[in-house]
């Protein structure tokens, strides 16, 4: 039976390691980020994966560095390692190891949004459509040659958290289903067309503020892409506020904003320290709103 190390931390990476377990694949160990400080009481948290894990009974390693893994990984003899949402490179010395190589997930068709934010530059530059890659993992990010791909459409009120759940489901599906003919040698791996290669970046809260001079469709993207983090904000006379929910609209109505083209209908909001609320609520305690923004 195929042995398996499974390598993975966000949530995008639980369905499939669950699909995995399922249909009788031969988990022999789960590596995944240490428990990290999380919420406003800072308490260490366990990684998504990890519960998975535990709840399953699997042997489980959390390494502070990857190649820290690199020992017991060789002592395990793995014939095949996954990989999902782990966020770290890993070693050469490593990928090395299994004699199927390592296979990653990526959330989106390659060379197209190599790096950690796939899912919300689909959704940010308006694509019609993303997908999932299967690929054999090098040194290099995102880089390594595909094994498989699926497409998959981006609805028109798909957030990146809609969005990542469907991905991550299709994971799930898509690895088992062609996991068969890639250990039976039945499929070759083609290298990525370098030429059409794409890169995103590391999101950080600076990138969730909204520019108002920009149209009203681009600041609704913006706020479906960023839910839930970074997050789509703004100011309000010094008060930070989240736009959870938007759309843009061709004319003026109640709880729209004006953009550098178009308004924007605010339908869900958040002021720091309170809860959600709707835009129309927000209005009604808010009556000079237009004039207080700041992009």
């Amino acid at each position: 039976m195929t042995k398996i190390i499974f390598i993975g931390t966000g949530q995008f990476a639980v369905p499939t390691l669950e699909n995995l377990i399922k249909n009788k694949y031969n988990i022999i160990k789960v590596i995944t980020a240490p428990d990290k400080p999380a919420g406003r009481k800072q308490e260490l948290t366990a990684s998504p994966v990890k519960e998975t894990a535990l709840r399953y009974k699997l042997p489980l390693s959390q390494p502070e560095k990857i190649i820290e893994a690199e020992s017991e990984t060789s002592m395990a003899k793995p014939d095949l390692i996954v990989l999902a949402a782990y966020g770290k490179i890993i070693p050469q010395d490593i990928l090395d190891i299994p004699r199927f190589g390592c296979l990653n997930l990526h959330p989106s068709l390659l060379p197209r949004y190599r790096g950690p934010s796939p899912i919300q530059t689909a959704i940010l530059n308006g694509d019609k459509k993303t997908g999932l890659t299967i690929m054999l993992m090098d040194e290099k990010i995102d880089h390594g040659p595909i094994i498989a791909q699926k497409e998959l459409e981006i609805m028109t009120d798909d957030d990146s958290q809609i969005l990542e759940k469907k991905l991550a489901q299709l994971a799930a599906s898509f690895l088992i289903e062609i996991l068969p003919d890639y250990l039976q040698g039945e499929i070759e791996p083609r290298p990525q067309d370098e030429s059409q290669a794409s890169y995103t970046k590391i999101l950080t809260k600076r990138d969730g503020q909204i520019n108002w001079q920009q149209s009203a469709k681009q600041i609704a993207r913006q706020v479906r892409a960023f839910y839930l983090w970074p997050g789509a904000w703004t100011e309000f006379n010094g008060l930070r506020v989240k736009i959870l929910k938007a759309k843009a609209v061709k004319q003026e109505q109640a709880a729209t904003l004006p953009t550098g083209q178009g308004f924007l209908f605010l339908e869900m909001v958040q002021p720091a320290g309170k809860k959600p609320m709707t835009g129309q609520d927000f209005f009604r305690g808010h009556p000079n709103v237009e004039r207080g923004f700041q992009g």
